[in-house]
């Protein structure tokens, strides 16, 4: 069965390309920091200090890479525990998506400084692996 129109399959490969586009997102926001912070290839000997120099919304670009991988972790355990304790794999799926899409809008609303927002964001995505986890805690009981 699909859901949502037949975007989100009811596989695990569903589930694990949401983990693979999720860990590409902090790669992505780094490149993005170095785009709008006008990095050159010479700053490339140093491309850590650059970062830690720019400001605007590169800085804030920098800032949503760094909270894309400290996230991350949480995700990642979060959706292989509901896989492995056999949460249904449709539910598994539309969380983990969700969570990728969530992301995604809080790292253009860190870039384009929309602060409360943001937090909001932030708060949303989080729900979703706490949810994984929960729902891999009661399927387990």
């Amino acid at each position: 069965m699909n859901v949502f129109f037949g975007l989100i399959p009811d596989t695990a490969a569903s589930a694990i390309w949401a983990m693979v586009v999720a860990s590409l997102l902090p790669l992505l926001m780094a490149l993005s920091a170095k785009a709008l912070g006008g990095f050159r290839l010479t700053d490339n000997a140093h491309p850590r200090r650059f970062l830690q120099e720019t400001t605007g919304a590169a800085a804030r670009a920098n800032a949503a890479q760094q909270n894309s991988y400290e996230t991350l972790p949480v995700f990642l355990a979060a959706v292989l525990v509901a896989m492995l304790f056999f949460v249904p794999q449709l539910i598994v799926n539309v969380l983990a998506w969700l969570y990728v899409l969530i992301r995604i809008g809080f790292c253009i609303a860190y870039i384009s400084n929309l602060a409360t927002f943001r937090s909001i964001l932030w708060t949303l995505s989080m729900a979703c692996p706490l949810m994984l986890f929960y729902l891999a805690i009661r399927v387990s009981v």
